[in-house]
Formats: structure tokens, sequence, C-alpha cells
């Protein structure tokens, strides 16, 4: 059964750093480091102009020396905050109350409490407490596409739910000096804060994407390429020089999945980077032109982590493709691992 996406409604955290200031904080803090000339043009390079914190750049959760326990405490609290706001705006967006939700999927990797982030939504938004709830914590930047999959599937199966998706990730807790590995350098000025929210049903409540076919796969191999690392000092995410070809090495998964005669004529890609962006939309036999969305959230937002493709999703809702066009959005998370939609674009 098909499945429909509001437009996802994004909200960004208040603190907007330039690029130019992280650039002047780790010229500050990492003077002596030998790949320092290095570093610094890998960052002017990663295609990022300004991202939002949730705190200043100063904070001991960010810059700072805050410990593990006191950078998660912030990351739940934060993404909390985000959460319900954007939850709030979904649904007042998509003229439901919270007594309208059924279900409700969430996903975010930064920031750990028992209970989780879907039942503190259910409480602070009123949810009825018979909400069938679908918390996921660890996938990273995979979180948003794969939400909206897992609504899919929940609206398969009851086909008269409303499915609130929501994805948040306060990944500036992870800006952390103790790391001086280049790709740890670049995560400082790649990495950002936000939240996304959107409602799944199988009405069609406004024009956007209608979900027709999902696809999940793990790159064999990966498990090192992207991976999370916790320690006293926080969260830390890690990488392989052979992280940035792996969405690319995924494609002709991907490609199987759409079948080879299959035309796309939109994409809504994971910006993850300059690279990943450009490698999936040549490998679905699109340009840099209609990918332009994704590289705009990346230079105007940086990378969001799961709430990513929600945000390109809802800048896609602004030029939006013709009535009955195709196209895949699709996101990758830690090891690697791909999650991807097939689309029918309805006016």
């Amino acid at each position: 059964m098909p499945a429909y996406v509001t437009t996802p409604q994004i909200v960004l955290p208040p603190h907007k750093i330039t690029t130019a200031e992280i650039l002047d904080d780790i010229r500050a803090r990492h003077a002596t480091h030998p790949r320092l000339p290095v570093i610094l043009r890998a960052i002017t390079n990663c295609g990022v102009t300004t991202r939002h914190f949730t705190r200043p750049l100063d904070a001991p959760t960010v810059t700072g020396t805050a410990d593990v326990q006191e950078r998660t405490r912030a990351a739940f609290n934060d993404c909390l905050t985000m959460a319900t706001e954007a939850a709030t705006q979904a649904l007042a967006h998509a003229g439901l109350t919270p007594s309208d939700i059924d279900a409700v999927v969430t996903s975010h990797a930064t920031g750990w409490s028992v209970p989780n982030l879907d039942v503190h939504l259910t409480a602070a938004l009123g949810l009825p407490p018979t909400v069938r709830r679908l918390p996921m914590t660890t996938l990273a930047c995979a979180g948003g596409a794969h939400a909206l999959i897992r609504a899919a599937d929940h609206v398969t199966a009851h086909p008269t739910a409303r499915v609130l998706v929501v994805a948040t990730e306060a990944l500036s807790t992870s800006y952390n000096h103790a790391d001086t590995s280049i790709p740890s350098m670049i995560y400082k000025a790649l990495f950002a804060d936000s939240a996304a929210a959107a409602i799944v049903t199988a009405e069609l409540l406004e024009p956007g994407i209608r979900i027709d076919d999902t696809f999940e796969y793990w790159l064999p191999g990966s498990l090192d390429r992207y991976e999370g690392r916790l320690d006293q000092t926080g969260l830390h995410f890690d990488s392989t020089r052979q992280a940035p070809a792996a969405a690319g090495q995924s494609m002709p998964a991907v490609l199987n999945w759409l079948g080879h005669n299959h035309i796309i004529d939109w994409a809504v890609i994971h910006p993850g980077g300059p690279s990943i962006i450009r490698d999936v939309a040549h490998a679905l036999g699109l340009d840099d032109h209609d990918a332009q969305h994704s590289y705009d959230s990346l230079t105007e937002c940086g990378n969001l982590g799961g709430p990513a493709v929600l945000d390109v999703l809802a800048r896609t809702h602004t030029t939006p493709p013709a009535h009955g066009t195709t196209g895949v959005l699709a996101a990758f998370g830690p090891g690697f691992t791909v999650s991807a939609i097939r689309g029918t674009w309805q006016a």
C-alpha cells in the first residue's frame, strides 16, 4: 500500500556558527598539529559555510572539557527540545492534533535516556497513551530515511494509521578537542544540530512524495567505514580512508533494486559531503543541478545526521517535481548502510 509523507518541518537551534569561526577555533587549539594546513584546507573545502548548534561554540559541551555524562545529558535534553518543537509544527502543518496520532517513530544517535525519546515525546506532546512506538538510536545519518521506511511499513499493516516521524541530533556535543585525527577535525566543521518531523499516512494530506517501495542494504566488509566510539570524554565518530567512497560502492545494489530500465527524474540525497552527493546523483543519471537542494542543505546547515535527508525533502517542496515523476530518497548510515525510498511526486 502506498504511503504519503507531509512536508517535513525543520527546527534549527539558535547558535549559528560560521566555518571561519571553526577554523579560528582549530588554529587556536591545535596550533602545533603537524597536519594543520591539511586540516584547514579540508575544512575549507568540505562544502559547509554555516551550521547551527544548540549551545555556543565555547560551551563546555562543545569546545570545552565537559565529560561524557554532561555531554550525553546535554545532547538528549537538547534533542528532546528540538524534537518536541518539530513534532508540534508537523502536527499543526498537517492539521492534526496529538490525539490523531496512532504511532510514533523516532531516531537519534546523540544523547542517551531510559525512557527513550519516544516516551518523552509521548508525554511532551500529549500523544495517546496507546500510541505505538518504534524508537531507533544508532542509525545516525540514515535515521530520517529509515524512520520513513518503518512508518511506511506501519501504514501498510495499519492502513488507517497516522504515523509521526521524528529525527533529531545534537552532533555539536561530539565536537571534541580530544580528537585530533584528520577525519575528526573535519567532523568539527561538518556536523550540526537539528530536528525534523513529518506525518506518514495512507491518505494524501498535501502534495508531496508517495512512497512506492523501500530498500535497505549493508555494504559487505564495511563495519569500520563509519563508527561511533564512547569514552570518558564523550561520543566520537571515526571513519577510515575508504569511507567517502562507500556511497558510490553501494549504488550498484541500489540500481539493481530500481531496475536498470528505471528512469529517475529527481532525488533527495543525504548531504553527507560533496562527494557523497555527487556520486549518488551521477549514479542515478542526474547532475549537480538535480542535487542542488542537497548541496544547499550542506552549505547552509552542515551534515545534520538523521534529520538531514528530511531537510532536503523539505527544500524539494519549494521547487516540487512534476506530478507523477519518479524519484529516489536515500540516506546512509554507520558501518555503511543504505536506507532508500522510491517514490512518486503527487501534486
